[in-house]
C-alpha cells in the first residue's frame, strides 16, 4: 500500500486559505463575501511596474542567475541604502517570493532536529517551513493585552537549549500588526551573541509603519554574521502575484550555502525582476498614499471592533494586520459558521482563525485576524457583518471587555 509521508502528513494546512471551500460556495449561492481573512491588498499594483514587463524587448525569456538578475540586485542594493541597510548585490539572492526565502534560511541554518524559537502568535506558514525542514518551533507566547509586545527575555532563555539554533521575528508583525521598538531589537540582539543564535527577520511591512520607528535587524551594531533577512516586494507593491522576494545576509558562509539551493532550483521569476527592477525607480512619494489609507483603514476598523460588545482589538502599530478576541467559544467553528450559516443583507465576512497563528496547543481559541486589506466602504460593511454575525453566533460567551488600563 502507497503511503503518505510523515512530513507530508504533519504538514499543516493553512489558518488563511482552509476555508476557501465554504468561501466559494457561499458565493455561489449569491452571498457576498468580504475576505479579511488573507493579506491580499486591493491597492491598485502600480502601473509602472506593469508597463515595464509589457515594454520588455524579449525574444527569449532566459533563465536569470541563481541568485538573480545582477541588475535588479543592484538595484536593491540602492533600495536597501535609502531604509539604512547597508549591504552589497553579492549578499542578496532574489527568491521566488518570500517564502523561499525563509525556506532558504531554515534549510542553511538548521539541521533536522534544531529548534527555533519565535514569538507567538506568528505567521502561520513558518510551521510549514519547519515542518519541510524537520525543525521544531518552539514558541514563546505574547499577550493581547500587551498588544503583543515582545515577552520578556527571561522567556527566551528558559526554553534555550542546546538544540536552539535560531529565534525568528516579523516586524511590524503578521499576524499582530506589532511593530518592534529599537529596545526590544537590541534586547533580542544581545541573546542572540550570549548564545550564538541566528537572528532570522522577516521584513516585509517596513514600509507600513504607523505609530513608531521601523528597526531593521541589519540596524543592529555586531550583529552581521548572525541576521538573515527575508524580504519581498508583495505587499510593499501590492504584487502578491509575481512571487518575487530576496534572501539578504552578510555572513559568507550562509550566503554560500543557500546558492547551492539556489542553484538547484535554477533562478527566480524573470518577468517577476523587471518589474522588481522598476519598482525600485519608483519616487520615495509612491509610499505616501497607501501608507495613508492603511493607516485610515486601521482606524476605522480598530475602532469599530473595540465598540462592538465584548471584542477587544489592540491598535496595531504597523503592516495591515490585527488580531481581535471576540465573545465566542471556538474561532474555527465560528469562521466556518460565518460562511456556512450566516448572512446579512446577502453579505458576510472571511475572517482567519487565530488557532493557526499560535504553537502553543490551545490558545488563539477565541481571537481572529483581520485584515484590513478592503477599502473603507467595504470595511465598513464587513463591519456591520461581524457585530451582527456575534449577535447571533450560537457559541457566543460572556467575555470582560478589557478596560484600557489593563490593555496597557
Amino acid at each position: 500500500m502507497l503511503n503518505i509521508s510523515n512530513r507530508g502528513q504533519n504538514m499543516p494546512a493553512s489558518p488563511i486559505r482552509k476555508l476557501v471551500p465554504f468561501a466559494e460556495a457561499a458565493k455561489k449561492k449569491g452571498i457576498k463575501v468580504y475576505h479579511l481573512n488573507i493579506g491580499q491588498p486591493d491597492i491598485e499594483t502600480p502601473p509602472a511596474i506593469l508597463d515595464a514587463v509589457r515594454n520588455a524587448d524579449i525574444k527569449v525569456l532566459e533563465y536569470s542567475h541563481s541568485a538573480g538578475n545582477e541588475s535588479y540586485r543592484r538595484k536593491l542594493v540602492q533600495y536597501y541604502k535609502k531604509v539604512g541597510i547597508d549591504v552589497t548585490h553579492e549578499q542578496i539572492i532574489i527568491t521566488t517570493g518570500g517564502s523561499e526565502a525563509i525556506m532558504l534560511g531554515f534549510f542553511c541554518c538548521l539541521n533536522a532536529g534544531d529548534e527555533v524559537i519565535i514569538p507567538e502568535p506568528f505567521y502561520a506558514n513558518y510551521n510549514g517551513f519547519a515542518c519541510a525542514a524537520g525543525v521544531n518551533v518552539v514558541p514563546i507566547t505574547s499577550a493581547i493585552e500587551t498588544g503583543f509586545a515582545l515577552p520578556p527575555i527571561e522567556d527566551f532563555e528558559k526554553v534555550i537549549t542546546a538544540k536552539t539554533k535560531a529565534i525568528i521575528i516579523c516586524s511590524p508583525n503578521n499576524p499582530t500588526g506589532y511593530l518592534y521598538s529599537r529596545a526590544e531589537m537590541e534586547a533580542l540582539k544581545k541573546i542572540c551573541i550570549k548564545h550564538d543564535l541566528y537572528l532570522f527577520s522577516d521584513e516585509a511591512y517596513r514600509e507600513f509603519c504607523y505609530d513608531g520607528e521601523y528597526v531593521s535587524a541589519m540596524h543592529l551594531s555586531g550583529l552581521d554574521q548572525h541576521v538573515v533577512l527575508m524580504d519581498t516586494i508583495s505587499k510593499r507593491y501590492s504584487a502578491c502575484g509575481a512571487r518575487l522576494g530576496a534572501f539578504v545576509t552578510k555572513n559568507k558562509e550562509v550566503y554560500n550555502a543557500a546558492m547551492k539551493f539556489a542553484q538547484a532550483r535554477l533562478s527566480p521569476p524573470g518577468l517577476a525582476q523587471i518589474m522588481g527592477e522598476a519598482a525600485v525607480d519608483l519616487p520615495d512619494s509612491y509610499f505616501d498614499a497607501p501608507k495613508a489609507e492603511y493607516l485610515s483603514r486601521r482606524n476605522l476598523m480598530v475602532s469599530r471592533l473595540n465598540k462592538m460588545p465584548g471584542v477587544f482589538c489592540p491598535n496595531p502599530g504597523g503592516a495591515f494586520y490585527a488580531i481581535a478576541k471576540l465573545p465566542i467559544d471556538d474561532s474555527d467553528k465560528f469562521c466556518q459558521w460565518l460562511l456556512e450559516n450566516f448572512s446579512y443583507k446577502d453579505q458576510t465576512v472571511m475572517l482567519a482563525p487565530a488557532t493557526g497563528f499560535y504553537g502553543t496547543a490551545g490558545l488563539g481559541k477565541n481571537e481572529v485576524r483581520l485584515a484590513y486589506v478592503l477599502n473603507l466602504d467595504a470595511l465598513n460593511a464587513a463591519m456591520d457583518c461581524l457585530e451582527k454575525a456575534l449577535e447571533e453566533y450560537p457559541g457566543r460567551t460572556i467575555v470582560k471587555k478589557l478596560s484600557t488600563a489593563e490593555a496597557k
